[in-house]
């Protein structure tokens, strides 16, 4: 089968970064479900694992973690779905990607593909609503339901691919204010047509951007990118007993900062279950029907930015290159082999 792989952790400039190969068919475990891939997208975690892992034992190395695809096959241990089904998931870091003609993923962490849509604004959704999904309702514990509670939300990064769609559950399913922050017209103009209440410039001094915006403190903040370069500003915004959740990577925080307004910190990992196999792990099917629901109804939008055509090497560095320059806006994807 076609794939696009690695060999090497490169920078994306050099061909060799991802190349077209050709793999063996993978056989589906009990529990699996044998994908045939039909759309995929790209997400900063592609990026840094190129940049980050070496493949072992100079075998290829297969990443990609946003696929929609039919089912072709399942495990015989599969309960869930049956073959011919149209699905989309996030699959497991712990496992290849999804960047290939055929997939295998376990049936617990896939959900049926929204009606509504095809395969490739589907592929634009699982990472994202899945992380956004839980960081807004399981690590901060906003509850659902539209009885306002004098809660705000701010989202440093509402553009990208997680705030696009946290932007979107925020202000649908809670009665959150929800406060995105973009640096660029294009990205404002993007955030504040998802739903947002406000948006305010993250280049700037945030803390002082919601004064100026006539917002005094939140109660709590998602903060998606360079949280260990706007922690202080997060802390000055939020209110006592506020609570923080973060999902980058900063090299270092100083989380005693947080002590004096008895702030709570929340880290949000969407692999987490995977990784471990958690005992909830098939919470992540659940959650994943409930999107395609709310994608059916028209209560949310998919959050593609770009199409970047078919599935080959060429166009994915296009794709890795566009994230590493910090100006993605909403979800890049690739269609068809």
């Amino acid at each position: 089968m076609k794939a696009i792989a690695y060999y090497a952790a490169l920078p994306i400039n050099d061909p060799k970064s991802l190349q077209d190969i050709e793999l063996p068919e993978p056989v589906a475990g009990p529990r699996d479900l044998l994908v045939e891939v039909k759309a995929i997208s790209v997400n900063p975690v592609d990026t840094k694992v190129r940049q980050n892992v070496a493949p072992e034992n100079g075998a290829a190395k297969v990443l990609g973690w946003d696929v929609a695809g039919v089912v072709k096959a399942v495990g015989s241990a599969v309960t869930l779905f049956k073959a011919g089904d149209k699905v989309f998931y996030a699959g497991s870091l712990v496992r290849p990607g999804g960047n290939s003609e055929l997939h295998t993923v376990d049936e617990r962490i896939v959900g049926h593909m929204p009606k509504s849509l095809g395969f490739a604004e589907a592929a634009a959704l699982p990472l994202t609503a899945i992380t956004a999904w839980e960081l807004l309702f399981e690590r901060l514990q906003v509850r659902e339901g539209k009885t306002d509670e004098g809660q705000s939300l701010l989202i440093v990064g509402a553009s990208g691919g997680v705030g696009s769609i946290l932007t979107q559950l925020a202000k649908q399913l809670t009665a959150l204010k929800v406060i995105g922050t973009a640096s660029r017209p294009e990205t404002q103009a993007w955030a504040k047509d998802l739903g947002a209440d406000l948006v305010i410039d993250h280049s700037q001094p945030l803390s002082e951007e919601l004064k100026r915006a006539g917002v005094a403190h939140v109660t709590h903040v998602a903060s998606l990118t360079q949280t260990d370069q706007h922690l202080d500003q997060l802390v000055e915004a939020l209110m006592p007993q506020g609570k923080l959740a973060l999902i980058d990577d900063p090299k270092a925080l100083d989380i005693s900062k947080l002590k004096r307004k008895s702030l709570s910190l929340h880290w949000e990992f969407m692999y987490t279950r995977s990784m471990f196999e958690t005992p909830d792990m098939i919470e992540q099917h659940n959650l994943l029907n409930r999107v395609a629901e709310l994608i059916d109804a028209g209560t949310l939008k998919t959050t593609v930015g770009e199409h970047f055509g078919v599935i080959n090497a060429a166009n994915l560095r296009r794709a890795h290159e566009l994230l590493e320059s910090g100006k993605a806006k909403g979800k890049i994807v690739l269609e068809g082999f």
